[in-house]
């Protein structure tokens, strides 16, 4: 069991990996601040309770995720709340929902236009091929990390990411039909 007396250490050594994996899910800079710092927050609250049984980076792992997931839910019941307050405010009848522009600080800027067109396609992932698709190919983690993880079988691991590429390839196919070749 880790001392709190190391929380320092152990932000020190896991805060970029967890502000960077929730970028990958929140698609916004603040938000991932945010998120980052409850993760932490959460993590202070309950080092007491983590056993060791899985490494702590897996720990870690597990509660950023559910942490951007949560998020997500949350943010989503707000633009559907916001939603249908327009619907009952708008004086003509009009709906105008702008789709909001992501651009990962890490993308040169000559791929600022396709990484913006992936990230948008992984975000319409059901959560569970997201959750392991942005694991497997952008945290570059093993399977057996993800199973972890994600307490999955290692054949759900290599289920999701396989249907998360048959959708990325349908949700991206015209796009590259018609940009790439």
């Amino acid at each position: 069991m880790l001392e709190i007396s190391n929380f320092g250490e152990l932000y020190e050594k896991h805060n970029n990996m967890v502000y960077n994996l929730c970028l990958k899910y929140l698609q916004n800079i603040e938000d991932a601040e945010d998120v980052t710092q409850e993760v932490f927050i959460s993590i202070h609250k309950s080092l007491h309770q983590f056993k060791g049984e899985s490494k702590l980076s897996t720990w870690i792992y597990r509660i950023a995720v559910t942490k951007s997931l949560e998020f997500i839910r949350m943010k989503n019941r707000k633009k559907r709340f916001a939603f249908f307050q327009t619907i009952f405010a708008n004086e003509n009848g009009e709906i105008k929902i702008e789709a909001s522009h992501f651009h990962h600080p890490g993308v040169a800027l000559e791929n600022k236009e396709r990484a913006a067109i992936i990230f948008k396609a992984i975000d319409k992932l059901p959560e569970n091929q997201k959750t392991a698709f942005i694991l497997s190919k952008l945290e570059e983690l093993s399977y057996a990390e993800i199973s972890e993880i994600m307490k999955v079988s290692l054949s759900s691991v290599e289920s999701l990411l396989f249907r998360a590429k048959q959708n990325l390839q349908k949700l991206l196919g015209d796009y590259y039909d018609k940009n790439e070749k």
